[in-house]
């Protein structure tokens, strides 16, 4: 199934070349793989995996081992970002 990765800030580092100026990369999913598989081999560090959304609906860390996604979703993950 066909979703859509979406890294914000600093983790746009993590993604390929070609799609780091859009932070939006589509990506081929096996239907069961889980939030935490999918974004598995793009490396992120688990202290920079802060925010976690599909479709705009927060997703809390103790669910992101076992929250699967529909074709179609919107995966997006944010840092923590900090102010001054």
């Amino acid at each position: 199934m066909h979703i859509t990765l979406k890294l914000f800030a600093s983790l746009t580092d993590y993604l390929p070349p070609e799609a780091r100026y859009t932070n939006i990369l589509q990506l081929e999913v096996a239907p069961e793989a889980t939030i935490s598989q999918i974004i598995e081999p793009f490396g992120l560090p688990p202290k920079m995996v802060h925010l976690v959304l599909i479709n705009g609906r927060y997703i809390e860390p103790d669910k992101r081992l076992t929250q699967t996604l529909v074709e179609g979703d919107v995966l997006a993950i944010w840092p923590p970002i900090a102010g001054g």
